[in-house]
């Protein structure tokens, strides 16, 4: 579970960053969620873009994402989810305390 603290570091953190991820109008499938756990496992935090032509609701799409990765929901920001999960690998990101 992040802190605050933590929260507003990744967010900052990933304020740069472009979604590399989209989720239409089929929703969020098994073959996604595998694809964006290999892409947290190598890049930690990255954000999700929730197309217009989705129909679900974003907050469920964003809950569905982090617990579909096993990540944390860093935010929800418009139609954007921001994801981050530590990798085992790949660490570069440090979290403050």
């Amino acid at each position: 579970m992040l802190t605050g603290k933590q929260k507003r570091y990744l967010r900052a953190a990933a304020h740069h960053l472009a979604p590399i991820f989209q989720v239409g109008k089929g929703g969020v499938n098994e073959n996604m969620l595998k694809q964006i756990k290999e892409a947290l496992e190598v890049r930690e935090l990255l954000k999700v873009s929730i197309l217009q032509n989705n129909t679900d609701d974003k907050h469920d799409v964003a809950q569905a994402l982090a617990e579909g990765t096993e990540a944390e929901l860093v935010q929800l920001i418009g139609h954007t989810v921001v994801l981050y999960k530590e990798s085992t690998e790949n660490k570069t990101i440090v979290l403050p305390s």
